[in-house]
C-alpha cells in the first residue's frame, strides 16, 4: 500500500513538473532555452543513476570489450544529454513548429516518395533513436498523413495530455493495445495510402513476437511491419533521424526494403524481421549516442519452442 502511494506520488510530481515545464520554457527566447536546456541536463543526468546503470549494461551486452571504459563513459553521457535536450526541443518546437522547418532536414526524400507511388500505403520502420518524434512532426509538415504505433505512458493523466499534444499538430497516434483494434486501425491506414510509423528495437516480452539476432544476442522482437507488408504489399521504409553538432536535425531516408520471400509465412516473418532489426543496428552501431541504451531490450530471453533466427 506505501508502493502504490509513493508511486502515485511520483507521478504526480512528474506530471506537475512537466506541465509547468511546458508552460515556463515556451514563453522564454530559444536562446534563453538553449542555455537552460544545459543546465537542466547536467542536473538530470546526476539524478539518474539507475538509468545510468542499465545502459553501462546494455551497452555490455553490445559491444562486450570492444569499447573500452572511457568509450562506454561517454557514449552513455552523450545518450542521455541527447534525450534531454530532445525532450526540451520537443516542448518547445511543438509551440514553436517553424522551428522545426528550420532545424530539421530530409536526406533522401525521395525513397519515401517513390514509395507513396505504389498507392500501398508506406511502412516507416525505425526505433526509439534521436529525437525521433520531431522526425514525425516534420513527416506531417511535408504533407504526410501521418500515424505512429506507440505504448501509452503509464500515467494516464500524461497519456491524455501527450495525445492531446500530438492532435493539435496532425500526429495520428494508434496505441499498441488492444492488439485487434491496433491492427484493424493500422491495416486501414496503409489501404488509404497512409505511413504508418512502427518502431522495431524494444523488448517485446517473451510471448507473440520472435526472437532474432540484435549486436549478436537473441532480442525478443514484434513482428508487426513484415505482418502488414504481406497482407497488404505496403513497402517497408527505413528511416532515422540523427542530431548535427549545430543541434539540427537531418531525417535518413533509406530506400525501401526487399523483403524476402519464403515458402512458409512464419520463415518469412522471421527473416525479415531479422532484416529489420539488422538495419536498426546498423544506425545503431554507427551512431551509439542516438538510441535509448537505458531500455533492457534483452531482458526476455526465448525459451526451446520460440521461433528465432538461429
Amino acid at each position: 500500500m506505501f508502493q502504490d502511494a509513493l508511486k502515485r506520488l511520483k507521478r504526480a510530481a512528474a506530471r506537475n513538473s512537466l506541465y509547468f515545464s511546458t508552460w515556463f520554457l515556451n514563453r522564454l527566447p530559444y536562446s534563453i532555452v538553449r542555455s537552460l536546456t544545459d543546465v537542466l541536463v547536467a542536473i538530470g543526468f546526476r539524478l539518474t543513476l539507475r538509468q545510468r546503470t542499465i545502459a553501462r549494461e546494455s551497452l555490455q551486452i553490445a559491444f562486450g570489450s570492444s569499447k573500452d571504459p572511457r568509450e562506454v563513459d561517454q557514449i552513455i553521457r552523450m545518450c542521455f544529454e541527447n534525450f534531454g535536450r530532445g525532450m526540451i526541443e520537443l516542448i518547445y518546437f511543438m509551440e514553436h513548429p517553424q522551428m522545426i522547418r528550420e532545424r530539421v532536414f530530409f536526406e533522401g526524400k525521395h525513397f519515401l516518395d517513390e514509395a507513396f507511388k505504389e498507392q500501398k500505403g508506406v511502412i516507416v520502420v525505425s526505433a526509439h533513436f534521436g529525437n525521433f518524434p520531431l522526425m514525425l512532426l516534420r513527416c506531417v509538415q511535408e504533407g504526410y498523413k501521418t500515424h505512429a504505433i506507440i505504448r501509452p505512458a503509464r500515467d494516464e493523466a500524461i497519456e491524455k495530455h501527450f495525445l492531446k499534444q500530438r492532435q493539435k499538430f496532425g500526429l495520428n497516434t494508434i496505441y499498441s493495445h488492444p492488439r485487434r483494434k491496433c491492427v484493424e486501425t493500422s491495416l486501414r491506414v496503409l489501404r488509404n495510402n497512409e505511413l504508418l510509423f512502427i518502431p522495431l528495437d524494444q523488448n517485446f516480452g517473451s510471448k507473440g513476437g520472435v526472437f532474432v539476432d540484435f549486436f549478436g544476442q537473441k532480442a525478443a522482437t514484434a513482428t508487426g511491419p513484415v505482418v502488414f507488408a504481406l497482407r497488404t504489399q505496403a513497402p517497408v521504409v527505413p528511416m532515422f533521424i540523427v542530431r548535427g553538432k549545430d543541434d539540427t536535425h537531418k531525417i535518413i531516408v533509406e530506400p525501401a526494403l526487399k523483403l524476402d520471400e519464403k515458402e512458409d509465412d512464419q520463415e518469412a516473418i522471421l527473416a525479415n524481421t531479422a532484416k529489420i532489426t539488422s538495419t536498426i543496428e546498423r544506425y545503431v552501431r554507427k551512431y551509439p549516442q542516438e538510441w535509448g541504451w537505458m531500455h533492457r531490450r534483452w531482458k526476455s530471453r526465448p525459451s526451446d519452442d520460440q521461433p528465432s533466427n538461429d
